[in-house]
């Protein structure tokens, strides 16, 4: 295993080094070690998270690790917190985009389904209930205040609520509903393809769909 050092010592602050300013070469370390964490959370068998575990992960010393966090449960939730705003950020895109109520929530979900998709790591550093550190169990329960304040302006849209305490009841309901079917997507312990997941949860989130489908079931 190769180790990477690079000189950074310079007076006045860091130097250019290969063609590569200082802040490029923190930010480039910074994002090697929280993708060595990601890779150590979402293992089958998760371990401690330990310094000297990441940076061997990331062929970095120590040094370059303490440049960015101060230990290793800064970095378990400096990982969490750039999904948690990677999801957000699109899914509050994907539902403003929407014309009709049930196109902000398919815009919405598919947004969040194509994160955790496009990287199953992240899927399960979120949403996996089997990993319960502290840092990780505290990460949730944020993650479950922000996106129920988000979800909060949106119910009266798509859940027929009359606001107020309603609208938070319906807040809380959606988020974690849809919390817990993709923690068991993300398990393996529902078997949909992607257009069968997002369906399933827009069906979910939207009482006239569950409607129609009860009506249905009944004409046919």
């Amino acid at each position: 295993m190769c180790v990477v050092t690079e000189s950074d010592d310079a007076p006045g602050g860091l130097r250019d080094y290969g063609g590569e300013s200082g802040d490029a070469r923190v930010a480039r370390r910074r994002a090697a070690l929280i993708d060595a964490a990601l890779h150590m959370l979402s293992e089958s068998e998760p371990g401690a998270v330990t310094v000297r575990g990441i940076c061997a992960r990331a062929s970095l010393t120590p040094r370059y690790f303490y440049e960015s966090f101060e230990n290793a449960d800064t970095l378990v939730g400096a990982a969490f917190d750039m999904i948690i705003e990677q999801i957000a950020d699109r899914a509050l895109a994907g539902f403003n985009a929407g014309s009709s109520a049930r196109g902000k929530v398919v815009g919405a979900v598919e947004a969040i389904v194509d994160v955790i998709e496009g990287d199953p790591r992240k899927g399960r550093v979120i949403f996996s209930d089997t990993l319960r550190s502290p840092v990780l169990v505290r990460k949730r329960l944020e993650m479950l205040k922000i996106f129920t304040e988000l979800t909060f302006q949106s119910a009266p849209a798509v859940a027929n609520v009359s606001g107020g305490q309603q609208t938070l009841a319906a807040a809380h309901f959606q988020v974690g509903g849809l919390g817990r079917l993709l923690a068991s997507w993300t398990e393996g312990l529902i078997d949909l393809d992607r257009p069968a997941l997002v369906d399933i949860c827009v069906r979910m989130l939207l009482p006239e769909s569950r409607a129609a489908d009860a009506s249905g079931a009944r004409l046919s």
